[in-house]
């Protein structure tokens, strides 16, 4: 809700049930196998409490602006 609330377009994958895209998802999240994990710019994010948190802490308003670029 966040990120729809900021009005960033964002890609959302389906992944349960697909255990190779779970798999896929976990190699680009260092091993992070829990939905959602979020990437910005192909950075990984972490999971909705970090994306809370680096709002909380003025991060990430920079982050989807350099993503918007």
């Amino acid at each position: 809700m966040l990120l729809w609330w900021k009005g960033v377009n964002f890609t959302e994958y389906k992944i349960d049930g697909d255990e190779a895209a779970r798999a896929k998802m976990a190699e680009r999240a260092n091993g992070r196998r829990t939905v959602p994990q979020i990437f910005i710019n192909n950075q990984h994010i972490g999971g909705c409490d970090d994306l809370y948190q680096l709002d909380t802490q003025s991060q990430l308003d920079p982050l989807l602006a350099q993503a918007a670029i």
